[in-house]
């Protein structure tokens, strides 16, 4: 699995905004339906929600991606 570390300024970022800031997903409605299609996982489980706020330290699955928050 290939594994992306992106950083954050704020204390939180969500999900469908990594997404898109990790350049996995091109808008957020493209997110949001895959988020809801139970296609993410945060921290090994499955997330459906969207508006899942993320903070460093969170690891996200998707796609073959791992993404991590710092």
């Amino acid at each position: 699995m290939a594994q992306k570390t992106v950083s954050i300024t704020t204390e939180f970022i969500k999900l469908e905004a990594l997404l898109k800031l990790a350049n996995l997903v091109s808008t957020g409605g493209e997110a949001k339906m895959l988020i809801q299609d139970g296609q993410a996982s945060v921290n090994g489980e499955v997330c459906t929600m969207r508006g899942k706020k993320l903070r460093p330290g969170d690891t996200v699955q998707f796609q073959g991606q791992e993404i991590l928050v710092q």
